[in-house]
This record gives C-alpha cells, sequence and structure tokens, in this order.
C-alpha cells in the first residue's frame, strides 16, 4: 500500500473500469423457497408454470341473462325474442347471472342486462347473441400447465396477483445477497456528541440503501481505528457476501481499513476518478467482496449507488434499472473537473417557464443536508468541463423506492 500512500490518489480509476472490476465475480447460486407475501421484487430461480386455468369454470362476462343463442336468432328491437326466466336454461328460457357468475347448465351465451326488458313474466330480448358471446371460457386467461415466468424475471405486485389467482402460493427465488455495514473512526459515537467526536450516520444509510436495493443486511458496531480490531472485524463477516466499511478509507495515517484488506485478499481498485468521494476502495477477501466506502456521508452515499448497488443486483441477479430523471434547465454554472466523474446536488423548482435545476451551495462531502434536502444530482460525464448556466440537464432521482 506504500505507493498508494506516496501518490496521494495521482492515479485514479474510472468509474466505469471500477465498477468492471468489482462486478468480475459470480451471481450468487443459493435458492430459497418463500411465499407470495414477501416475494415482491425478488428474482424467480426456477421457472413456474400455471397450476389451474383461469378461470377454472365458464363464467359470465356482464351482468344480464344466461341462454341458448339459438333462441335469440332474429331478436332485434322492433321483434324481440320472447322468453321465460328461469332457474335453470333450457328451450326458450334464460336465467339472471352476474359478472363472474357461473354458467349456468345448457347455456352458451350471455344476453347483456340492458338489452333486455321483463314484463307480465316474459323476457324480452332486443338482441341476438352468438354461441359463446359475453361468456369467459375456461382457460381464457391463463390455461393450466402455461409457462408464466421464465428464472431471471423480477416479481412485481401484478406477477404476485397473477401467481396466486392460478394456484401458487409458493416460489423458488434467489437468495438476498447478504451484506455487512461496519462504520470505523475512532470519533464516532452514537449520540451527545463532544468537541471532535461525530455522530455516527452512515451505517444507518448505507444499510438502509442497501436493503432497499435488495439485500439481507447485518448492521455492525463501531470499529476503531486499531489494525487488529478492524482486521477481526472483517474477518467476522467473511461468511457473507459483501462487506462495506465506511471511513478509513483513504491515504491517512489513520486509514488502515484498505492495509487490513490488502493482507486478508486484495485490493481490486483504490482511488477513483468521481466527484465527491473519490478515495473509495475495492476489494476482495475469499469469496466476500469488500467495499470501502469514505467516511464523509455525501461521498459514502455517492459511491454506494456508483458500486454498491450495481454489486447488490450483480449478486443476486436482478435487474440495474437506471434511476428516473427529469429534465431540467441549470440555473447556475456547473464547474468539475476533466478527467473525473461529478455528482452535482441541485434542487428542483418549476416557474412558470419550465423546471429548473439549481445547485446547491453546500457541496461539500461531508455536507449530509445537501443531499438529504436535494431533488436529485446532475451527473457530468468525464469527457466534460463542467457545464454552462442554460443548458438543459438530466437530474437523476437516485434514491427512489426500488
Amino acid at each position: 500500500m506504500s505507493d498508494v500512500r506516496e501518490s496521494g490518489f495521482k492515479e485514479r480509476t474510472r468509474v466505469a473500469a471500477a465498477r468492471e472490476e468489482l462486478l468480475d465475480i459470480a451471481p450468487i447460486d443459493r435458492t430459497e423457497r418463500v411465499s407470495l407475501s414477501v416475494c415482491d421484487g425478488r428474482t424467480l430461480a426456477e421457472p413456474v408454470d400455471a397450476a389451474r386455468n383461469v378461470p377454472h369454470y365458464p363464467r359470465a362476462a356482464m351482468d344480464g341473462w344466461a341462454v341458448r343463442a339459438e333462441d335469440t336468432f332474429g331478436a332485434s328491437d322492433r321483434s324481440p325474442a320472447i322468453l321465460r326466466p328461469g332457474e335453470s336454461v333450457g328451450p326458450d328460457t334464460a336465467t339472471r347471472v352476474h359478472t363472474g357468475s357461473e354458467l349456468p347448465e345448457g347455456a352458451d351465451a350471455v344476453v347483456m342486462v340492458e338489452q333486455t326488458e321483463q314484463l307480465a313474466g316474459e323476457l324480452e330480448v332486443f338482441d341476438a347473441v352468438a354461441e359463446g358471446e359475453n361468456v369467459a371460457p375456461v382457460g381464457e386467461d391463463v390455461d393450466e400447465g402455461q409457462r408464466l415466468y421464465d428464472p431471471g424475471h423480477q416479481l412485481r405486485p401484478s406477477d404476485l396477483g397473477l401467481l396466486k389467482a392460478t394456484g401458487i402460493d409458493t416460489v423458488e427465488v434467489v437468495a438476498e445477497p447478504e451484506v455487512a455495514v461496519i462504520p470505523t473512526g475512532e470519533e464516532l459515537v452514537q449520540a451527545d456528541p463532544d468537541p471532535g467526536e461525530v455522530i455516527e450516520t452512515n451505517r444507518f444509510t448505507v444499510s438502509r440503501l442497501a436493503e432497499r436495493w435488495g439485500a439481507d443486511v447485518k448492521r455492525r458496531n463501531i470499529v476503531t481505528d486499531d489494525h487488529e480490531a478492524l482486521r477481526a472485524a472483517v474477518q467476522r463477516d467473511l461468511t457473507r457476501d459483501v462487506v462495506v466499511t465506511t471511513g478509513g478509507s483513504s491515504v491517512g495515517e489513520r486509514d488502515l481499513i484498505p492495509e487490513v484488506v490488502d493482507e486478508l485478499g486484495e485490493i481490486l481498485v483504490h482511488g477513483v476518478a468521481l466527484k465527491p468521494g473519490h478515495p473509495v476502495a475495492l476489494g476482495r477477501v475469499q469469496d466476500t467482496t469488500v467495499v470501502m466506502l469514505p467516511g464523509y456521508p455525501v461521498a459514502a452515499i455517492v459511491n454506494a449507488v456508483q458500486f454498491l448497488r450495481p454489486l447488490i443486483k450483480h449478486l443476486g441477479r436482478m435487474p440495474l434499472n437506471p434511476p428516473p430523471t427529469r429534465e431540467a434547465t441549470l440555473t447556475r454554472k456547473i464547474r468539475s473537473e476533466p478527467g473525473v466523474r461529478t455528482f452535482v446536488r441541485v434542487k428542483l423548482d418549476e416557474p412558470e417557464s419550465g423546471l429548473e435545476a439549481t445547485p446547491t451551495r453546500a457541496s461539500g462531502s461531508g455536507v449530509l443536508s445537501s443531499v438529504a434536502l436535494a431533488d436529485g444530482w446532475v451527473v457530468v460525464e468525464e469527457s466534460r468541463e463542467g457545464v454552462p448556466e442554460g443548458e438543459t440537464v438530466a437530474v437523476q432521482n437516485w434514491e427512489y423506492h426500488e
């Protein structure tokens, strides 16, 4: 690690290259069977076929009268067919049905109620219907044995309704990636900070984000800046798929975690060309990936979105969908460094002239409010040197609920 400490990140890996290095690992192969009540957003590990027809009986598709279609032939407004209301359907006899009702035996069609009129114990039918008209046959929606979903499909609420309707109560899904979040730093406290102490927030924020992205998260207690303590903390969680540390990832005297990971396994990347948060480190120890986030809250969040999110999605075989964006006019120039991907927090306003994005003035990587009170961020790619006022920019809502 001495070369990194001496260089002070003079050479920084591009974001895309760092991510490619990070994701050069096989997705997890563990699966589990879960009930529909807890599998929204989960990824199927095996194909799913319908266990029964939907509907499983012929049913009325309209409120009206179940009839034999042949008894309505020639019916019109001027010459209605005359049928008898009854409890069953037979020649010239009709039975009242409602939408979803089972079609009575002997019936093969339904006349809509608005096309009929009851007078003096008779039913006048003003519209001829064909066999099968206004009737949902068995399996009209889904046939028993029909393939519904293939492995890799991410389940949505509408999918869960269909699965339930077809007689399926549990499904085999890819297990959630297991993540441990370890905050580090001798200055961190949970409450009532003295001068020089800082309330620890990264564990709370990063773990909640990881859960939102589909991980099973274990939150660990604060570990001080001690080599052996950090080593023991990482080794404790090598049974998990990912270890996330916050703090101590740079090149100062107390930035020990990259050195620890390098001793236990290997450092893949240390220092990435992004702002804020270039002192991120990525490593591997045995089969566990280690994401070493900077301690400054904004830097930790930016790097979690750029690296931890795609890692969780990759391991759990979940799609990495782009965050929703809104186009807005930039109200103030953005400055950025060529070769560095820059994430600029902005507030949105919508005057009569259209949506506007204003960079927050509090731009430091330790200013948590600059993210928490922003409406999103603008990504300035490495190829650009700033963005001029008045340009239309895409504002990413990176914190949307997936």
